[in-house]
């Protein structure tokens, strides 16, 4: 199972989600998504949540009030998180994250460690966990077969992209070829007009 909630903190709404357990957080570990944002209570247990950004955005984009409500919900489902004051939360981006056969089930660590980012939450703030839980959805997603979709879109919009690139190109070079064309044309109608205007003169002088 995995929990959905959303945040109208920014315009559109943003999808946070999570794994109801530690088999379902390592099913999101290994299907997530490019745009997501992965985080974590620091050195404590908490669940794994992730923050799906809008295509084109960065985990530097993220408007202050979103990553309090991401860094509220990891808080507020971290058995101990969820009684201490001023926690720490990671997050970095989905793609930093590292796997390995010898790990536990939803045990993760950082290709790097560097790209890690840090966000102080100094208190649990009810307003905020109350007005996400009211958007709380459970679903039992096929993860592995949203992860396909998805990439099998984004192979379109490359494919259509490059087409567009292409039909661009192509459009440029009959477009040049027309120009030297005309160039061509003016050129010898200039030669044609200047050969007319000599042979006129030279007609002249015989007469």
């Amino acid at each position: 199972m995995v929990f959905y909630f959303t945040s109208d903190v920014v315009t559109p709404p943003a999808t946070i989600y999570m794994g109801a357990d530690k088999y379902e957080n390592e099913s999101l570990i290994k299907h997530g998504w490019p745009e997501d944002i992965w985080l974590h209570v620091k050195d404590l247990s908490s669940a794994h949540c992730y923050l799906r950004l809008q295509k084109g955005s960065t985990i530097d984009d993220i408007p202050p009030l979103l990553l309090e409500d991401c860094a509220q919900l990891v808080k507020a489902n971290s058995i101990l998180g969820c009684k201490k004051n001023n926690i720490d939360v990671v997050y970095t981006e989905w793609a930093n994250l590292k796997k390995t056969g010898d790990m536990a089930v939803g045990q993760v660590s950082f290709h790097h460690p560097g790209k890690v980012k840090t966000i102080k939450v100094e208190k649990k703030k009810n307003d905020i966990l109350n007005r996400l839980n009211r958007t709380k959805v459970e679903k039992f997603p096929d993860l592995l077969a949203e992860r396909e979709e998805r990439d099998r879109q984004e192979r379109s919009s490359i494919k259509e992209i490059q087409r567009q690139i292409k039909e661009q190109e192509r459009l440029e070079v009959i477009k040049k070829e027309e120009e030297a064309k005309i160039r061509n044309y003016s050129t010898l109608m200039n030669a044609q007009m200047m050969s007319n205007q000599d042979n006129a003169e030279d007609s002249d002088d015989f007469m």
